[in-house]
């Protein structure tokens, strides 16, 4: 549920492309949840193609073709 509000909050342009999706644990405390809740959810954002994680940089809402610019 929490990726599909998140995935929604995307695609309605709240969470514009190339913007860094908030930490897991802001996440996890925004929506109150585990934060093994709000990493699967990130987990399943990133399956979809909506974000992208850049190793030490955090994960970025993925643009139109997939990648960060």
């Amino acid at each position: 549920m929490m990726a599909e509000h998140l995935a929604a909050r995307i695609e309605a342009g709240e969470l514009p492309p190339n913007t860094p999706l908030p930490s897991e644990r802001r996440l996890a405390q925004e929506y109150g949840v585990s934060l093994g809740t709000a990493r699967h959810a990130t987990r399943l954002l990133r399956y979809r193609g909506l974000v992208v994680t850049i190793r030490s940089k955090g994960t970025y809402i993925a643009n139109r073709h997939g990648r960060p610019q």
